[in-house]
């Protein structure tokens, strides 16, 4: 029988020969499901070079090869390696190495080679090292990517020698050749950055078959259908990755052959049938000019050249501009030998999560099928078993896995993302990484171990995402019940959360939505990895196919997106852009709604509401703040903002935008007016004694609400303009004079006085206040007798005033004389002095370059990270949108600077004026800080760490990620100086 030949020919310490769901597993083969549409000829071009070398190693082979099939082992791996041109040697001391071997218990490397290895190579190398059963093979380093690539797509020639060195260890550790029929070695290629991108570069799966090997293969097994089987999947694998075929063509081919031999399924297919598949998908190759390679080692130069591409893929770079990764130099390869889960009743395949990755329970989640490969458990061609049911299909198998798993975590810390895959009742472990998780999941995993003991606080924190705590702040569906009615469909719960949106069918359609400023929902047969644009521009994620470890369900929960997959009664027409569920037809437009907890999909716009935290944040939070050292304050207006900001734990507020105070009732807008078209001092101070009562009332209440902490109250910033009315001239002038009961003719003469050709760098900030200084003097007295009004009724207010807009020393030493003396007014008329200070924004790069005289009459710095990102870059804000998307994909810049701080140029002025500061002698600077929006975002926060700033201030809903990212930053600091 086959199982009594192998087990003759396999040592036992060894893993039997092999194919799988192996590399790849399930996740890995989930991901080389990348739909090739019409129309989508980057990756044919970007390989042109390999597609002419593959015809020509095709022709110069098509002579002989039908007499190649008697060839032994030892004549099969010459004359490939003779191919190659190349010798198996090992490299040269003087030259960095290349290849680092794993498997059966010994590993070259270990977990903490990630920026060399990669996530995948280095998790693979610390299975083997730990003891765990992991198929042997080799990682190429990540440098060796980045030297493909920077020698135009050219292996270096002493890695390829490593290379073949590499294959040698897994045909020694297996007792098999590569390339040799009497005894097939087929091994897997898979990527691996040092960062997890599920499903953004290439997978090629059962390479080492062709013509001659699938024989050998049929004969060792003793089963054909299984060898052709798994050297169909090569030929489609091989076909889309390598040789940029559109995976479609090869779908349809097989569509076609099982309806024309009768069956519905692929495992219904017998032998015969899987040898006409075989030539229908060699047909495809021969319409497109192409052969698939009969050399092994040519398949193997040629995998890699196609794993070393992806990693420049436009899929894999929008994946790594929308997660904002960078500093990565490449991805590195896995060639591991394969294991084979469709080999009977006592193999299978399957993914699983140490813990529940929606709700952080401490269950094992999962899936897995009997007699598969990898595909099949994402294809949605077969349903997935639950995890829990493999106890009774394969004991022995989940037995070894759960041991398996609670090793994982105590070697890791942390939940984890398995692969695996069961040869003959033997379990054997692909791949493992920290797994991707919900944000409610993220802070329960984390407070329970350190609670199991498994981690400590210090760890705790760094397991947790700064997004994952936004994602708490996330509405939910208000009413449940009130929606039951118009509920038309349920597919698998494969994200929490709820979606509201309208339905688009492309990533084109959702990013153009999202760009309009309306929420959409993404509607797919099944997603690839040329989606993640349209999946991260929407709102939610809906899908006909897939599970709950289907491409879509993961990168769904790791971004926090509401997702329902496998909702298998919907039918599809992307071309009408219409779907069809529950008998509604709903079009391209039409509002529908998502539940990724239920798996409901709802017609219409459901109600939504506001998020509640998860009952182990706060535990969680308490020990985010043990390890923070830079404080977070907030940006807020009003005396609700700041409420909802102390309730988020921010520990004072950095900007008060007083200029926002003014857009609340109706008679603070026409005030404003009033003042704007005033036409002498005498009226406009009038207007300003209306605005007066306003202002204060506001700032008593957040001085109350911060009571304790410092409030920041910046003065008058932007041009006059922005408060009048919008629309045409005639119609501004007649809205205008109802307001202030001018006539419109004097409104139009004024209003033409205040254009300005670039008002963003013309009349605002100091300058309005030097030019009309009572402007600044009823704000200082607003928000001083406010301070003195709270602290009467029992607050302990903090005031600080903020100086915008500094470009000179003379600027800020008039405004500073200003707010003195209007403060001492105050104190004596109301009998009481309060601790105050004063301070500049710096958000003029002028102000930067001359902190250290700044720095002797200002109390504290700010940075306006906004500004002075606009004008050390001379970027308009509103303009920006033009051009910055095709910089970045050009690699221009890696990030958008708005949203990120760029660290060489402004982050420069940055730390020069943090050092000036502190240095210079003369300086009364006692703080530094940011309140730009860079505040709330966690790589600045990172920089801000770093540069020594003592606070950064933020929108209050991204306080609680300002907190983390905080402590993260504080933590990483101090582990990288010892």
């Amino acid at each position: 029988m086959m199982i009594a030949t192998l087990g003759a020919v396999c040592a036992p310490v060894r893993a039997p020969w092999t194919t799988h769901a192996s590399q790849g597993g399930v996740r890995g083969v989930l991901m080389t499901r990348v739909v090739r549409r019409p129309g989508m000829c980057a990756v044919k071009g970007a390989r042109a070079g390999d597609r002419a070398r593959a015809r020509g190693s095709s022709a110069r082979r098509a002579s002989s090869s039908s007499s190649s099939s008697s060839s032994s082992s030892s004549s099969s791996v010459d004359a490939s390696k003779k191919t190659t041109g190349k010798s198996s040697q090992m490299p040269s001391a003087s030259l960095p190495k290349s290849v680092y071997t794993f498997g059966n218990g010994h590993a070259e490397g270990d977990k903490s080679m990630k920026s060399l290895l990669g996530g995948k190579g280095a998790n693979l190398a610390e299975m083997s090292r730990v003891g765990l059963s992991v198929p042997p093979g080799f990682t190429v380093t990540t440098s060796t990517c980045a030297s493909y690539h920077d020698n135009a797509r050219t292996i270096p020639p002493s890695a390829w020698d490593e290379m073949l060195a590499g294959v040698a260890h897994i045909e020694g550790e297996m007792g098999f050749g590569f390339g040799d029929a009497a005894k097939p070695l087929l091994v897997s290629v898979r990527s691996g950055a040092a960062v997890s991108m599920p499903g953004m570069m290439d997978t090629i799966l059962n390479l080492g078959l062709n013509d001659d090997v699938v024989e050998g293969l049929a004969v060792k097994s003793g089963s054909a259908r299984f060898a052709y089987d798994s050297y169909r999947r090569l030929l489609d694998m091989y076909g889309s990755v390598v040789m940029g075929i559109e995976r479609e063509k090869f779908e349809r081919a097989l569509t076609a052959f099982k309806a024309t031999v009768g069956v519905a399924r692929d495992e219904d297919l017998s032998e015969s049938d899987l040898r006409g598949v075989c030539d229908a998908y060699k047909a495809i190759y021969t319409e497109e000019n192409l052969s698939f390679p009969q050399d092994p080692y040519e398949q193997l130069r040629l995998a890699t050249h196609a794993v070393f591409d992806s990693w420049q893929s436009d899929r894999a770079k929008k994946y790594m501009a929308i997660n904002q990764i960078v500093g990565v130099r490449g991805t590195a390869v896995n060639v591991q030998a394969m294991v084979f889960g469709n080999m009977g009743q006592t193999s299978g395949t399957g993914v699983l999560f140490t813990r529940n990755p929606s709700t952080g329970e401490n269950v094992l989640y999962g899936e897995y099928l009997v007699n598969a490969q990898g595909e099949d458990v994402v294809a949605g061609i077969r349903t997935p078993e639950d995890i829990s049911t493999m106890e009774r299909a394969l004991p022995d198998a989940y037995a070894d896995l759960v041991r398996n798993t609670q090793i994982l975590e105590r070697e890791y810390g942390d939940m984890q993302d398995i692969e695996f895959t069961v040869q003959e009742s033997k379990l054997y472990m692909l791949q493992c990484r920290s797994g991707k998780r919900t944000g409610a999941a993220a802070v329960k995993i984390a407070v329970d171990l350190v609670n199991e003991g498994a981690c400590d606080e210090r760890r705790a924190i760094t397991l947790v995402e700064p997004t994952h705590v936004d994602q708490l702040l996330h509405p939910q569906f208000k009413s449940e019940e009130s929606y039951k009615a118009n509920v038309i469909g349920t597919g698998l719960p494969a994200s929490p959360g709820a979606a509201v949106g309208r339905v688009v069918f492309c990533t084109e359609d959702a990013e153009a939505a999202k760009a309009r400023g309306e929420p959409s929902i993404l509607v797919r047969a099944e997603t690839s990895p040329e989606d993640v644009g349209g999946m991260n521009a929407s709102e939610g994620i809906l899908t006909a196919r897939g599970g709950m470890t289907s491409h879509a369900a993961v990168v769904a929960r790791g971004w926090g997106k509401p997702c329902v997959s496998g909702c298998g009664d919907i039918s599809i027409d992307e071309h009408a852009k219409t779907f069809t569920l529950g008998g509604v037809t709903v079009k391209q437009g039409d509002w529908i709604s998502l539940n990724g907890s239920t798996g409901q999909v709802i017609l219409g716009a459901a109600e939504l509401a506001v998020a509640t935290q998860s009952e182990y944040l706060e535990t969680f939070m308490s020990w985010v703040d043990k390890f923070r050292t830079m404080r977070v304050l907030a940006n807020a207006d009003t005396p609700a903002d700041a409420a909802a900001s102390r309730a988020n734990g921010a520990e004072g507020i950095g900007l008060v935008r007083t200029e926002h105070m003014f857009f609340g009732t109706g008679e603070r807008i026409r005030a404003v007016r009033r003042m704007i078209l005033a036409k002498d001092t005498p009226t406009r101070k009038s207007a300003l004694d209306d605005l007066l009562p306003y202002q204060r009332e506001d700032f008593t209440g957040i001085f109350k609400a911060m009571s304790g902490f410092p409030v920041t109250g910046r003065l008058l910033d932007p041009p006059l303009h922005e408060f009048l009315p919008e629309g045409g001239v005639d119609e501004v002038c007649q809205v205008l004079s109802e307001d202030t009961g001018e006539s419109e003719e004097d409104i139009a003469e004024c209003i033409e006085k205040l254009a300005e050709v670039n008002p963003m760098l013309g009349f605002r900030g100091c300058r309005l206040a030097i030019t009309f200084p009572e402007i600044a003097e009823m704000q200082v007295r607003a928000i001083m007798e406010a301070a003195c009004d709270a602290k009467r009724d029992g607050a302990d207010p903090v005031p600080e005033i903020m100086i915008p807009l500094v470009g000179t020393v003379e600027e800020l030493k008039q405004q500073t004389m200003l707010v003195r003396a209007v403060t001492s007014k105050v104190f004596a008329e109301r009998g009481m002095e309060i601790a105050y200070k004063v301070g500049t924004m710096i958000e003029i790069p002028r102000a930067a370059l001359l902190a250290d005289e700044i720095s002797a009459h200002a109390d504290f710095f700010s940075f306006g990270t906004n500004d002075l990102t606009q004008m050390t870059f001379g970027y308009s804000r509103d303009d920006v949108g033009k051009f910055l998307p095709s910089y970045i994909e050009k690699g221009i810049l890696k990030y958008d600077p708005f949203e990120v701080i760029d660290r060489k140029g402004v982050g420069k002025l940055v730390t020069m004026t943090v050092d000036a500061a502190r240095s210079t002698p003369t300086s009364t600077v006692q703080k530094c800080g940011v309140c730009g929006e860079h505040g709330g975002d966690p790589q600045s926060i990172e920089f801000f760490q770093q540069s020594g700033l003592d606070y950064v201030s933020c929108s209050p809903f991204r306080v609680l990620i300002a907190r983390l990212a905080a402590a993260q930053a504080a933590v990483k600091g101090e582990d990288a100086a010892k």
